[in-house]
């Protein structure tokens, strides 16, 4: 099973948004889609250049976003944060202040006593981040195994 975050755009920005989440994160095979080429789009969306569909690979995983509807305006984004894990704090860093640009720290990036570069941002977009590095003596965290999932599940602490 795969969890890929799906970050939504007010005032048409994904395009905008995703490209440069590419250049930042290194991401690949960026694909667009506008509402306008919707073949069952309704009339008012046939002029728009408003992103309907946006992904691309990032590392193992995907990044997938889209702007509002054209005439819906959603919420701003609040309640979540798009957690990414570079290779090591130097590369961190460098992740960390180009998504900062323009937007606002939340925790300045550092080290941690869990790990030796860490730091949380909001970017231009409104989107929210999280970036932690892994120290390097520490292998990734394992996923749980459905055993064990079973196993918290029947005895909760």
């Amino acid at each position: 099973m795969s969890i890929h975050p799906y970050i939504h755009f007010q005032d048409g920005r994904c395009r905008e948004a995703m490209a440069f989440y590419a250049e930042v994160l290194g991401g690949t095979d960026l694909m667009l889609s506008r509402y306008a080429e919707l073949p069952e789009s309704p009339e008012a969306w046939k002029g728009s250049d408003r992103i309907m569909h946006a992904r691309m690979r990032v590392g193992d995983g995907m990044l997938m976003g889209a702007d509002d509807a054209p005439g819906a305006a959603g919420e701003p984004q609040q309640s979540v944060s798009i957690m990414h894990a570079p290779r090591d704090a130097e590369a961190g860093r460098r992740i960390f202040d180009r998504l900062s640009e323009e937007g606002s720290i939340v925790v300045p990036y550092g080290p941690t006593s869990w790990s030796p570069g860490f730091g949380m941002l909001r970017d231009r977009f409104g989107t929210h981040w999280m970036l932690s590095t892994t120290p390097a003596a520490e292998p990734p965290a394992a996923e749980p195994s459905s055993d064990s999932v079973e196993e918290a599940e029947a005895h909760p602490t």
